[in-house]
């Protein structure tokens, strides 16, 4: 061979050098699969080997199946010679650090990734992004206190990571301020569009005992007890539970606080009180509660009348609860309608003396 031939051999052979070295990506081609590796060629004097760690973290998977002669690879450089003169690659790493770098852009842009939850843990959450192991705090899972994560388990889920040190691995994700930040957005589109007197739709949220605070998708409203019908109404967990969906109108907005109502105006019954339960007119209601001085009667949800203990019977009445009960149904008589103060004044004692009347006149006639 000529001194011109030997001097370009040497500089091909110090190519190779300078493309083959730790740490450097390159490209071959599959010349053998074994159980547990794969041969490349790389251009390289020597071959290259990919073993089945350096491959895949799945220790089920069979290289023979995935990886076939003649396939295309692009591997990262472990050692330039393994000792036993060949080049130590891996293929796992590679995708590791391009799926590195893929986040961390994504934690410098604040990009939203969704990612299905691999691991319930006591403290959070661990999802997996292209093999990379991501953690989320309980704290920042939700907008609220979640007192159980489980539920989570096997979901996907969106996050933006707010933390990332790969060599620390140490990668953090964050869900509850993406819930927040589209809270926000739904609060402020809400109040842009609802205004006092409107008909809205939501779903029950929450129940106390003075109400139920409905979901009406961006805020919520309170449906006091005494908002939720034009009756009585004892406890608002006998009337909803939490999921019902409710149709209200919006009563009040005063700055972030709705107050919503179910007594819709055309629904009043004492719209036609003053027909119905004119003077005089004869009207069969429920004992509803009752005092010392005498007994409530609801006529219909919305429209309750007072018998007095003096108009129970003609006969003497120490009190109410000596001769009536609560649910008990009774039939009286109209004797005051006073639309202005909504009072209704019943009387069963009248009722009693309306139909002996005839009774007495029938017998006064039989006798003459």
């Amino acid at each position: 061979m000529s001194e011109a031939n030997n001097e370009f051999a040497k500089l091909l052979d110090q190519e190779d050098w300078n493309q083959i070295r730790t740490g450097a990506t390159v490209k071959g081609t599959v010349i053998g699969v074994k159980e547990n590796e794969i041969s490349l060629n790389i251009g390289y004097k020597a071959d290259g080997i990919v073993t089945k760690q350096e491959y895949t973290n799945d220790s089920s998977v069979d290289l023979t199946e995935v990886v076939h002669p003649g396939d295309e690879m692009e591997v990262k450089v472990l050692k330039v010679n393994d000792g036993d003169g060949q080049v130590s690659l891996s293929y796992k790493r590679l995708a590791q650090d391009r799926s590195s770098k893929k986040l961390e852009e994504a934690f410098e842009n604040k990009t939203v990734l969704t990612a299905k939850v691999t691991q319930v843990l006591s403290g959070g959450l661990s999802v997996v992004v292209d093999g990379i192991r991501i953690f989320i705090p309980a704290s920042l899972v939700s907008d609220g206190f979640e007192r159980d994560l489980n539920k989570y388990a096997d979901q996907e889920i969106e996050f933006v990571i707010i933390e990332f040190n790969p060599r620390r691995r140490r990668i953090i994700g964050d869900r509850k301020q993406i819930l927040v930040e589209r809270k926000e957005a739904m609060k402020k589109e809400l109040f842009e569009r609802i205004e006092e007197g409107m008909i809205v739709e939501g779903t029950v949220k929450n129940l106390t005992d003075f109400g139920a605070f409905i979901d009406l998708g961006g805020a919520d409203g309170l449906l006091h007890i005494s908002e939720m019908s034009w009756g009585r109404i004892e406890s608002p967990k006998k009337v909803f539970k939490v999921g019902d969906q409710v149709e209200a109108f919006i009563k009040e907005i005063k700055g972030e606080k709705i107050a919503l109502s179910m007594k819709f105006p055309d629904k009043n019954p004492w719209l036609n009180a003053e027909e119905k339960y004119a003077a005089g007119n004869v009207v069969t209601g429920k004992v509803a509660r009752m005092t010392d001085f005498g007994a409530f009667v609801e006529l219909e949800p919305g429209v309750d009348a007072l018998l007095h203990v003096s108009q129970i019977s003609r006969d003497h009445v120490d009190k109410p609860s000596d001769v009536l009960s609560i649910g008990q149904e009774v039939e009286a008589k109209v004797v005051d309608f006073n639309p202005d103060d909504k009072k209704i004044s019943l009387s069963i004692k009248a009722l009693e003396m309306d139909n002996e009347a005839p009774a007495e006149e029938e017998a006064a006639a039989e006798e003459e």
